[in-house]
């Protein structure tokens, strides 16, 4: 079998078919069973929503919110259809603290999907390095590495002579974590004289960069890395034909401008936002914070889902400028006072020691007054006062940026 499901195989007009035709049901099973979602989604029609268009329309639910949205209603901030017993069979804490509901369906974050693709199969002995206390990372592989038929060794994290002396003991060929922490091991293991057998990994929780990938190849390990959250499972995950990540089958992503809930052109660098279908915590337009951009086309591995180029950065840029923390969302909020203005970046430095702002903004046919109305908007919403250059449209790059800091302190 070349895939997981066939389903990763399908025509993406059916693909986007079948998850709009299930969004309704989705959006009215998280306004009746989680009350922060019974807020948000009070007085819209439900139904209606069964496009990416009408998803767009919907408030945005944003991680970095979510320590304080708890806080003020424990234990989940009101955004999970479950409580204690019932559906939900473990709670974690991730650093916060944030807690996450684990509910007791089979491969319940949907890991294994990816491992599948990383080469995980039935018969392997997967040693999994994540965490088991508190945090769900250690959980999220290991329930997917059963699913596929596989048995684990519970390594988690540290200790790395006994995990040595483990690995020698059981020679497990396949592993399951950071990639840091698989470079430590197999550092440790040629120093210690010990022979690891792993040629298969999953890795997460970091970047992978094409240079430690490589370095893992040489010593005869083919790994591929898994976009995953506490809060989300899987995103999206890498495949053999190595061209960025294909989207799972179970969430619904967009690409938004940072600090907004407005979706960017194909291709252009934007905030991450995911839908999930889980009905133990359904979280709509969950906003991750990562940036990360759309790949045209499908994966030549025949996989035919969405592409996403992998993580690129964080899109929470907010900064302090002249003691005023200053927000993407508030450079959003100046770019839609002027219909003009496509994109605007907020280049600030400290020539002389001095904070300065430059907001640079793309636009078309400048009308008269429009950089003094642009200052004036800028000052009104952030109460600081900022130099308008008016540019080309395509001129800014591509990154994601909605707020470059160029200050030195050195």
């Amino acid at each position: 079998m070349t895939h997981f499901e066939a389903r990763e195989a399908r025509d993406p007009i059916e693909r986007e078919r079948d998850l709009m035709s299930r969004l309704p049901a989705q959006l009215v099973h998280a306004a009746a069973k989680a009350p922060a979602y019974g807020e948000r989604l009070a007085g819209i029609d439900l139904a209606a929503v069964d496009s990416r268009a009408a998803l767009a329309a919907l408030p945005v639910t944003r991680k970095s919110e979510l320590l304080s949205l708890q806080k003020a209603r424990r234990p989940f901030g009101g955004f999970a259809a479950v409580g204690w017993g019932g559906d939900c069979a473990r709670v974690f804490a991730s650093p916060g603290p944030i807690y996450e509901p684990e509910g007791r369906r089979a491969d319940y974050w949907r890991l294994a999907r990816a491992m599948y693709a990383a080469g995980f199969r039935p018969g392997d002995l997967v040693h999994n390095t994540f965490s088991y206390h508190m945090t769900p990372a250690g959980s999220m592989m290991e329930t997917a590495a059963h699913a596929l038929g596989c048995t684990v060794f519970p390594a988690g994290v540290g200790q790395t002579e006994q995990q040595l002396a483990a690995v020698a003991d059981l020679a497990p060929n396949a592993y399951a974590g950071t990639p840091s922490f698989l470079r430590i091991l197999l550092e440790k293991a040629d120093e210690a004289g010990i022979a690891i057998g792993f040629t298969k990994a999953l890795v997460s929780g970091e970047a992978f960069p094409p240079s430690m990938r490589e370095q893992l190849q040489a010593r005869g390990i083919e790994a591929f890395q898994a976009y995953a959250s506490a809060d989300l499972g899987l995103i999206a995950y890498e495949t053999a034909a190595r061209e960025g990540l294909v989207v799972d089958e179970e969430v619904i992503v967009e690409i938004v401008r940072p600090g907004t809930g407005d979706p960017v052109a194909e291709g252009e660098v934007g905030e991450v936002l995911v839908t999930t279908f889980n009905p133990d915590y359904p979280l709509l337009r969950f906003a991750t914070g990562d940036l990360s951009a759309v790949l045209p086309g499908t994966s030549p591995c025949g996989r035919t889902n969405q592409r996403i180029r992998g993580w690129l950065g964080r899109a929470d840029q907010t900064t302090k400028i002249r003691g005023m923390f200053v927000h993407p969302s508030q450079v959003a909020a100046v770019v839609a006072r002027h219909p003009g203005v496509r994109r605007a970046r907020l280049v600030v430095d400290n020539p002389d020691g001095i904070d300065r702002m430059v907001l640079r903004c793309e636009c078309g046919q400048a009308a008269d007054g429009l950089v003094d109305a642009i200052a004036a908007s800028v000052r009104d919403l952030t109460k600081l006062r900022a130099e308008v250059v008016l540019c080309e449209a395509d001129s800014l790059p591509n990154d994601g940026k909605v707020i470059e800091d160029l200050r030195s302190y050195e």
